[in-house]
């Protein structure tokens, strides 16, 4: 997968997250966790993006680790959403299984970039 790919395929989980709160009702407990997904989802996409300006080969994997907590912080708030029963497990299935599958594309990358730099 390109860099330009994997922006895109960010972006677009970023945008599906966000579709996804928006359909949501309003209640404080949904309101928090919706602004707490949003966020982490947005910065996915945002911290990948500075990774690909990095400087060196280790703000690099610096800025990789960034993003790669940032997937994990998503997948947090989705599995929160699951087990509180707010929303039914159809209707996050796939968001879930982006992260999961981002998460392992990020973790690859930042272990091919630290073999390849000795860190």
């Amino acid at each position: 997968m390109t860099s330009e790919e994997l922006k895109a395929r960010s972006k677009k989980f970023a945008l599906d997250v966000i579709k996804f709160t928006s359909n949501l009702q309003s209640t404080p407990a949904s309101n928090i966790l919706s602004r707490q997904l949003i966020r982490s989802a947005t910065s996915v996409g945002a911290n990948y993006r500075a990774a690909c300006k990095a400087q060196s080969r280790s703000d690099f994997v610096h800025k990789m680790n960034i993003t790669l907590e940032e997937i994990d912080e998503s997948s947090y708030w989705l599995e929160l959403y699951e087990a509180s029963g707010m929303v039914k497990k159809e209707l996050i299935v796939v968001l879930m299984k982006e992260a999961k599958e981002l998460t392992a594309i990020f973790t690859s990358s930042i272990k091919t970039a630290k073999t390849n730099c000795k860190l």
